[in-house]
């Protein structure tokens, strides 16, 4: 799988510089939302005919590199 940075990227023009598969306006959020919401890849593939699977995973890749480097947020002990 080639490198997540290939099909993320983040604008401070675009969606407030929240992170995006590049060239549209898909936020990494909303993929996550999505399987969330038990879409499957072939699910998304058909609602939005301009993604293809590669831009799927690195959404995946993109979220392990940030748990990686630590770039979340704590979960509150009150949250259950």
């Amino acid at each position: 799988m080639k490198d997540w940075q290939e099909f993320i990227s983040s604008d401070e023009n675009i969606l407030l510089g929240k992170p995006c598969i590049k060239g549209t306006r898909i936020s990494v959020d909303l993929i996550l939302e999505l399987f969330s919401n038990e879409w499957s890849i072939a699910d998304i593939l058909e609602s939005y005919p301009s993604l293809n699977a590669a831009q799927i995973r690195a959404v995946f890749l993109y979220l392990r590199y940030c748990m990686q480097e630590e770039m979340y947020f704590p979960i509150s002990k009150e949250v259950v």
